[in-house]
């Protein structure tokens, strides 16, 4: 594909951010090369990839995914750096930035819902678009089957997108309320829960976290079989989102044979 046909397909497809199915975004932008690695590395289908210097893009490749080397030396397009400021709010310091197509809601709703052998994670109400993006990192780290998100927050947004570094096509990333989760046991974090260091996490769990100001919603609460507390300090009000999940999962792949080496 030479610079005009990358940049007629980029054009192309960018509007179409916002007219995906029930209101999704058919396209997502990936910025920087370790999104664009992660998403290649998990099946995302990329239709377009630019960078303002091929020579650097495909070194760092050779350095840190040699795995594909091959498939970027054949997506990568160069674009000066100008032009992909022109199409890129903020041009990541590796100067890539590529449109992924969105995995479709019904087939990713069916993975949160077939048989699971690992937890999904529950951000009941999540406020801040770079903690969300945190914990899709995490959640795809741990091998987690998915991350659901209930209330307004959009977890396919650009910022959530951005902070997950390409991982959404690690797992399974969808909206959903409270009365749509799928089936498991629900293990809530609640300061007035019991220690988790006491419990073993099932496999199939679905672990869920209240925002930092406000905790778990009423909703949520009274929907979860376990409530859970994290150890900490007296007179410390909370942790990190990020950080609760985080622990949370070590937690569970501590004693879990499905969770990864």
């Amino acid at each position: 594909m030479d610079v005009y046909e990358a940049l007629e397909r980029w054009r192309g497809l960018a509007p179409e951010a916002g007219s995906g199915s029930a209101g999704a975004p058919r396209y997502v932008l990936l910025e920087g090369f370790h999104a664009l690695k992660h998403a290649l590395r998990f099946g995302a289908v990329v239709p377009v990839a630019l960078c303002a210097d091929r020579a650097a893009a495909l070194q760092l490749a050779a350095e840190l995914a040699p795995d594909l080397e091959g498939a970027l030396a054949g997506l990568l397009v160069e674009v000066d750096a100008e032009t992909l400021r022109g199409l890129v709010a903020r041009p990541h310091p590796t100067g890539v930035a590529a449109l992924a197509e969105r995995p479709a809601p019904l087939a990713v709703e069916a993975a949160l819902r077939g048989a699971r052998r690992t937890p999904v994670v529950v951000l009941d109400q999540p406020r801040h678009l770079g903690n969300a993006g945190a914990v899709v990192r995490l959640a795809a780290g741990f091998g987690a089957s998915g991350v659901v998100t209930t209330g307004p927050l959009d977890p396919w947004h650009p910022t959530v997108v951005r902070g997950g570094a390409g991982l959404h096509f690690a797992t399974a990333v969808a909206p959903l309320e409270v009365p749509e989760l799928p089936a498991g046991p629900l293990f809530a974090l609640d300061p007035e829960g019991a220690d988790i260091r006491g419990l073993t996490l099932p496999d199939d769990a679905l672990l869920a976290f209240g925002s930092e100001r406000h905790g778990l919603t009423a909703e949520l609460r009274a929907r979860a079989d376990h409530l859970v507390a994290l150890p900490m300090r007296p007179q410390v009000s909370s942790y990190n989102l990020a950080t609760s999940v985080g622990m949370t999962l070590f937690h569970w792949a501590s004693a879990s044979g499905a969770a990864p080496a």
